[in-house]
């Protein structure tokens, strides 16, 4: 970091009494107040002690203040820095150090730290302040004695969390793998301790997680639950793995077999993850179990009626979110989340979910409940679970599904200026609004339509990569392939994690039968970055078919289609076992897919291109 440099008007503020409340001092003469209550509260025949704050000192507080209000922030620290030492009050010295770090000179915000230590060597702030510093400064080796004192002071049964908060303290180190070392050199002292070892293990695989080194967090993950197979730390630290570290689901499938029973929150929390890796059939089967074993508890059956409607099973949907909704009317609770573990105290405000509101998670519900009647083409029930919905932060979701009505009703224009009419606050609203008009005209398979409101949509909104992959869908349906190809690869430059691009891409060669190998290749890196993907295994298996290889073919569609029986999945399985003259299977594979889904175009297609009569 810099030294000072002196930004006009930055450290401006309105009143000096707010300046003194940012140091903890509302104004000088508060901490005369303070000291005279201390004071006034102290046993009669105690020595009075006078208060710290004298007039050298107030004076010298006053004119730092003063200095920092007229674009002077290195004298104004200087001043602070001095008043700190001679006062040897850590409210003087943490705002000393903020004067320093707002000015984006890190090596005097450090010397404040370190003065702080040693004027008041028992602060645990000054310690958090210290490695914070240090880490900030890309100094991490030094970190290792104040996180350890940090560490050594705090009280034996708040140490397992302080522990498990370790990785996310450190989590803004710009060398991970000096963090990860840091980590485990730091906690290694706790491995040995019974109440300590289960949070320490998974400290450091935390660490090596984030380097990313995937073998030695796995391995600290597998030690961690062998150390504690009933505690739920080891399966949610595996469940952060997933889907990047396939081995370590047998870490969550094992505390969730083990006795006692893992927390509804647990296994809600392996449901998502097994969502978000499209494996919605281990999902339903997962939570149905949960319904079953814990019927009055609300948010499975919440959880599960989303499930069933990706799955277009709209009456077995309905009927779990009316049960969810009849629970929380009747006073269940919405959330059944693990609680967050205690963190060592940090500056930022973290990423944690916050429980949703029984209202929230009502209007959820009935928005979900709408979408299953509009499946049925119920549409009357469908605006009455929309009627039900009086929140104006959804007030998009509400007129997209009118407007979803309208469509499937022929009334395409009113549906489209229905969602151009609602209110736009923010870019972000709009950006919305493109993409829930496009999906409109997509579902209604209007696609020159779709490609100009997505086309306006990334004119409005230059390289963002999820409004490009939308386009490129649309376009290749348009049979522009060329310029699909060209708005896939400009996905790919600008975020090269984005697996969807890579596996379109290549599923898009395989299916033209061009460039096969090339192909492959794309599917596989979309499996390196999304390991298990269902649709992205049906790839591979598509290509392999495409290659020739029929027998490794049936193998992965096999794969993908336990793990999630799709109707395209399943359009795929049944065409290269036909062709492998495995006819019955094929036939009840598609049959399976057709009962899903008996309008998809990928197994409606291929059943009329091989002329099959189910």
């Amino acid at each position: 970091m810099p030294a000072f440099r002196v930004h006009p008007g930055r450290f401006r503020l309105p009143a000096l009494a707010l300046t003194l409340a940012a140091a903890g001092l509302a104004s000088p003469a508060s901490v005369l107040a303070q000291t005279a209550t201390r004071t006034e509260a102290a046993p009669a025949a105690s020595t009075v002690e006078n208060s710290g704050l004298d007039a050298p000192l107030f004076y010298q507080l006053l004119i730092a203040e003063m200095q920092l209000r007229n674009g002077d922030p290195a004298t104004g620290f200087q001043l602070l820095l001095d008043a700190a030492r001679r006062s040897k009050d850590e409210a003087v010295f943490r705002r000393a150090t903020e004067i320093a770090l707002q000015a984006r000179a890190g090596d005097q915000a450090l010397s404040a730290v370190l003065a702080w230590r040693e004027a008041v060597p028992g602060s645990v702030e000054a310690l958090r302040y210290h490695v914070q510093m240090l880490v900030a400064l890309n100094r991490v080796a030094e970190a290792e004695e104040p996180l350890g004192k940090l560490l050594r002071q705090a009280a034996r049964p708040t140490l397992p969390a302080m522990l498990d908060a370790v990785p996310r303290f450190l989590g803004r180190s710009a060398d991970r793998a000096a963090t990860a070392a840091l980590i485990e050199r730091a906690l290694q002292p706790y491995v040995e301790a019974p109440d300590t070892r289960t949070a320490a293990l998974i400290a450091m695989g935390r660490g090596w997680f984030a380097v990313p080194d995937h073998a030695k967090a796995l391995a600290y993950a597998q030690r961690a639950a062998a150390a504690g197979p009933t505690a739920d730390g080891p399966a949610l630290f595996a469940l952060d793995m997933l889907p990047a570290v396939p081995d370590a689901e047998a870490i969550v499938k094992a505390r969730l077999a083990a006795q006692p029973a893992a927390p509804a929150g647990l296994r809600l929390l392996y449901v998502r993850t097994l969502a978000g890796s499209q494996r919605l059939g281990e999902a339903v089967a997962e939570v149905t179990a949960l319904t079953q074993k814990e019927p009055t508890l609300a948010p499975p059956w919440l959880t599960l009626g989303a499930l069933e409607l990706e799955l277009k099973h709209a009456k077995e949907a309905t009927v779990a979110l009316q049960t969810y909704v009849r629970l929380v009317e009747g006073g269940a609770s919405v959330s059944s989340a693990p609680a967050p573990s205690a963190p060592i105290a940090t500056d930022d405000d973290g990423d944690d979910e916050v429980p949703a509101t029984a209202g929230a998670a009502l209007t959820q519900a009935w928005l979900l409940l709408a979408q299953a009647a509009e499946q049925q083409r119920d549409f009357a029930a469908a605006e009455r679970w929309l009627a039900k919905i009086d929140n104006p932060q959804r007030a998009l979701e509400v007129q997209s599904r009118r407007a979803s009505l309208l469509a499937k009703q022929g009334k395409m224009t009113e549906a489209r200026q229905l969602i151009r009419r609602v209110p736009e606050q923010t870019a972000a609203d709009a950006r919305a609004k493109y993409v829930a008009e496009a999906e409109l005209l997509r579902e209604a398979k209007q696609w020159a339509e779709a490609d100009k409101v997505l086309a306006a949509a990334n004119k409005a909104f230059p390289n963002d990569t999820d409004l490009l992959y939308e386009q490129a869908m649309v376009v290749e349906k348009l049979n522009h392939m060329d310029e699909m190809e060209r708005l896939l690869r400009r996905v790919i430059e600008l975020k090269p994690t984005h697996h969807h691009a890579y596996n379109a891409l290549g599923y898009s060669l395989a299916e033209r039968k061009v460039r096969l190998p090339e192909a492959k290749k794309l599917i596989q890196k979309a499996l390196d970055l999304s390991p298990g993907e269902p649709f992205i295994t049906d790839s591979l298996g598509w290509v392999e078919y495409r290659m020739g290889n029929r027998d490794e073919a049936i193998r992965i569609l096999r794969t993908a289609y336990q793990a999630r029986p799709d109707p395209e999945i399943a359009a795929h399985l049944g065409e290269v076992l036909w062709i492998a003259g495995q006819t019955e299977e094929a036939r009840k594979v598609w049959r399976e897919g057709r009962s899903r889904d008996a309008q998809n175009d990928v197994l409606r297609e291929t059943l009329a291109r091989l002329r099959v009569d189910l």
